[in-house]
């Protein structure tokens, strides 16, 4: 078994190079109140990936807040793929930022490897708007995508040992990482020593995957892929389309029936060839790789993305005319490993409801965005607005949160019913009008009597607490301590109350 010689292109912090935004300001683009990029100054911070705005905010207070801009990472990444495909004209882009392709053929024609990556991190350096660049060339892609973050290239028949000493969080896969660490299996190269039949009767097939990774394999065996059938889908136009929207509602349609064809055979695709043709003549072809299995919604986004790169890219290289064909491909299929019914209820009626609830969805992401539709999963953590936390619809949920671990300071049930995303100032007051305070111990020094906010006051009929969270106490710069109160107003409304630093704010509110 061996792995495809793969070189990744990687480029740091794409969503803030595209922004313009330079690595020594500390800046971050969030998404739906979360942080879903920063710069190296807001790292130094302690601004990290898939943090809240107002945590950032805490821990940078003059962080830099952009709006996540998804035309403005595909217009800006477009030339670094086009000139990509000059050395490799089978380019497989993962996602802005980030693209690959099969070293063979470009490899010998370059003289090896290490001459190969030199080319390539030439050519993506110029067009990449002035932001760091890394090649990485290994075997397999996963060993790729690491090799890339250490720009280097990793010989032949070496990625195992250039795996061994990574932490398994590298894996991205939370719920799986954590038992690894419980069982003692800090490193990939800890999981590789153990037997692949272990693995795949203590994880199942996440777990087979994850040893052939950590192996320094390809994802899947070359010996269970699936040859596709002649699945391609594809929309002649007439009269010719010039915009991105009415062609990205094709595209939607197309890959609602290639989906439809795909389960038909019981087969998922991971890899798709995008080609578009204009009455000119002039054809721009791509293909797309997802790290899971692509989805109606999925597909229409990358057709979306390349359109996009092609129609507002420079005017030299935009085409001259309307778009007359637009052609869809599965490049690359599996074996659909099938999905587990619910046990209990009316199955039937159930799948029915489920699928036009996917439909609609699906339907909604491919008008509007990928990012655009997301939906609440149960997370953990010690405060209700850390509890949910949103995904894009269609990209891989984690599993329900089982209550574990314990969090001490955790509100008990029931949860506020409406969560503050601002959490408004308030004051709370005793009976002589001086501020309510609550010691290092988690003592109230005075019984709470009144609520101020701005010119309403409401009276303390009832309240339970504190609820002391000391989180972080052995980190300075991020130690915070919160003490929280349920409180009943006399006019019979719910309160769920934080006391931080000597100030108070509103976290939420009971029906």
């Amino acid at each position: 078994m061996v792995a495809t010689r793969t070189l990744t292109v990687w480029c740091p912090d794409w969503p803030m190079v595209a922004a313009g935004v330079a690595p020594d300001v500390p800046a971050a683009a969030v998404a739906a109140d979360v942080v879903t990029a920063c710069t190296a100054a807001a790292r130094a911070w302690g601004v990290r990936h898939g943090l809240r705005r107002r945590e950032a905010q805490r821990r940078c207070p003059d962080l830099r807040l952009v709006e996540r801009e998804e035309t403005a990472e595909i217009h800006a990444f477009e030339p670094v793929v086009v000139a990509l495909e000059v050395i490799c004209p089978r380019v497989e882009v993962v996602r802005p930022g980030l693209c690959l392709f099969a070293t063979k053929g470009p490899s010998r024609y370059f003289g090896g490897d290490g001459a190969l990556a030199g080319v390539t991190l030439d050519a993506a350096a110029g067009p990449a708007s002035g932001g760091p660049v890394r090649v990485g060339i290994a075997d397999g892609r996963f060993a790729s995508a690491l090799a890339a973050r250490a720009n280097t290239v990793v010989p032949v028949g070496t990625s195992a040992a250039f795996l061994a000493s990574y932490p398994v969080t590298v894996l991205d896969r939370p719920v799986l990482t954590d038992l690894l660490l419980r069982l003692g299996l800090p490193t990939l190269g800890d999981v590789a020593a153990v037997p692949s039949t272990k693995m795949t009767a203590r994880f199942g097939l996440d777990g087979a995957l994850v040893h052939r990774l950590c192996r320094g394999l390809d994802e899947v065996p070359v010996t269970a892929r699936v040859l596709p059938p002649e699945l391609t889908v594809e929309e002649h136009l007439d009269p010719p389309v010039e915009t991105v929207e009415p062609l990205a509602f094709i595209a939607k349609s197309l890959a609602d029936t290639l989906q439809a064809e795909l389960a038909q055979r019981a087969l998922v695709c991971t890899r798709v060839l995008v080609e578009v043709e204009t009455e000119h003549g002039e054809t721009r072809s791509r293909l797309w790789r997802y790290d899971q299995t692509f989805t109606a919604g999925a597909v229409a986004q990358r057709v979306r993305w390349q359109l996009t790169g092609w129609l507002t890219g420079p005017s030299a290289e935009r085409p001259t005319a309307g778009i007359t064909l637009l052609r869809i491909t599965p490049d690359e299929v599996h074996r659909d490993v099938g999905r587990q019914l619910r046990l209990f209820g009316n199955a039937t009626d159930a799948t029915e409801a489920d699928e036009r609830a996917v439909m609609a969805l699906t339907r909604l992401q491919g008008l509007i965005g990928f990012e655009a539709i997301r939906i609440g999963v149960m997370a953990g953590g010690r405060q209700v607005a850390d509890s949910v936390q949103l995904v894009p619809w269609s990209e891989p949920t984690p599993p329900p949160y089982d209550g574990t671990p314990p969090w001490p300071g955790r509100l008990p049930a029931p949860s506020p019913s409406v969560v503050h995303p601002d959490l408004p100032p308030v004051q709370v007051v005793d009976a002589a009008g001086a501020p309510v305070r609550v010691s290092n111990r988690g003592i109230v020094l005075t019984v709470p009597h009144r609520i101020l906010m701005g010119d309403h006051v409401v009276d303390i009929d009832q309240w339970a607490g504190p609820w002391l969270i000391d989180q972080r106490w052995w980190d300075s710069a991020e130690h915070r301590r919160t003490a929280l109160f349920q409180m009943v107003s006399a006019d019979g409304v719910a309160w769920l109350l934080a006391a931080s630093g000597g100030r108070w704010v509103v976290e939420g509110m009971y029906d």
